[in-house]
């Protein structure tokens, strides 16, 4: 059945389905709540079972070394991974390898036992542990991050070829000590032996970046890691800070027990209501129709025009109007494009009406009538141009 007519001067909602926005957008609100709520058990989930800590040889994340410590122990490197000074003091010895990459928590004393071990070094990144852990190896600068050949003799690093290393930069001591991958600042790879370092090697890289599991895959990193970590049957990798106490004696902070997700699920979370917020209040509700209380010809709006045009004697405005509107109906039936200029319209005007170019340019572009005769004589003579273009 057919819906009543409205009656004139109401109004008539239109607005897009389906089903009203979803009843009013608090559909899509509901949903959106529920991704959110996903996103937040699942990095609950995630955050909860990884640590995130940088080249510590237990993190399975991005930033963490774990593919390296799998690596080494696949070619019989036995990977001790220690916390205290006392466990690499009872790990020390002429076959092993002391790896330190963050020395900030270490007081001077534990620096003084760490300077006195027999075991080679390998110093990731700055350290002010330098001076006591690799003597006579200096800061020197830093430099970008990116894929590097080794121009040095050094077999650990000549025979890795490419690697992505960069970061800090060093002075090279002199005699008993090479430098690698140099960038403009000096060299972000220096192995000091022999005076320099008495009976133990000391390695000094700019940067880890190269022995974590996002790189370790990329150019020689693999290769240089396992040269420069596996030179010894042990190595023993010191996470500083990292004691069980911890974790399970009660000094460990609130914000320590959150897991790393669950900020970014909240920072989500914040943005996602936000824009729920703005998106609402913008919204000015549905188009609205409204009728007209009475309906106007076209007709009679052209007459009305012309009326104006007469009592206002704009013969100017009312010639331009014609020929503005021959020349839109013309172009397409002549070939031209939209952006046809004058010249084009009058050859082509000409051509296919067999008239006179003089004649098809006085009508199409020529003087302002100067009465009210002369505007209708340039109404017909338009469109007798038009006529002869469209019929032949």
């Amino acid at each position: 059945m057919q819906a009543p007519p409205r009656a004139a001067g109401t109004s008539a909602p239109v607005s897009p389905t389906p089903r009203g926005l979803w009843r009013g957008g608090r559909g899509f609100v509901a949903l959106g709540l529920a991704v959110l709520l996903v996103a937040v058990v699942t990095a609950l989930v995630t955050g909860a079972s990884t640590e995130g800590r940088r080249l510590d040889p237990a993190d399975a994340t991005l930033t963490g070394s774990k593919a390296l410590a799998r690596l080494l122990a696949a070619r019989g490197v036995r990977v001790e991974r220690v916390s205290t000074v006392e466990e690499v003091e009872r790990l020390d010895g002429p076959d092993s390898q002391l790896l330190v990459y963050d020395t900030w928590s270490l007081s001077p004393g534990d620096l003084e036992r760490l300077g006195k071990t027999r075991a080679d070094r390998l110093i990731i990144g700055f350290s002010s542990a330098l001076p006591v852990l690799a003597p006579g190896i200096t800061a020197r600068g830093s430099t970008s991050l990116r894929s590097r050949e080794p121009g040095c003799a050094l077999p650990a690093a000549a025979g890795a070829g490419s690697a992505y290393l960069g970061g800090l930069t060093f002075d090279v001591p002199g005699r008993g000590a090479l430098g690698c991958y140099a960038g403009p600042d000096g060299p972000s790879l220096v192995r000091a032996f022999g005076p320099l370092t008495g009976p133990s090697a000391v390695t000094v890289a700019g940067d880890g970046s190269f022995m974590t599991n996002q790189r370790l895959a990329e150019d020689g990193n693999a290769a240089l890691a396992l040269n420069l970590a596996g030179t010894k049957p042990v190595l023993i990798w010191l996470v500083p800070g990292d004691t069980p106490a911890a974790v399970g004696s009660g000094r460990a902070t609130p914000g320590e027990l959150v897991p790393a997700g669950v900020i970014w699920a909240l920072v989500q979370l914040v943005v996602a209501l936000l824009v729920v917020a703005l998106w609402r209040g913008r919204r000015l509700g549905p188009v609205v129709v409204e009728r007209l209380p009475v309906v106007v010809r076209a007709a009679e709006t052209v007459e009305g025009r012309g009326r104006l045009y007469r009592a206002r004697r704009a013969r100017d405005r009312a010639s331009a109007a014609l020929r503005a509107a021959s020349a839109s109906r013309l172009t397409p039936r002549l070939g031209l494009p939209g952006d046809a200029t004058a010249d084009e319209i009058v050859a082509a005007a000409a051509l296919k009406s067999g008239q006179d170019a003089v004649w098809v340019r006085s009508v199409m572009y020529g003087p302002i009538p100067a009465d009210d005769a002369g505007l209708v004589a340039l109404a017909g003579h338009l469109d007798t141009l038009e006529r002869q273009v469209r019929e032949s």
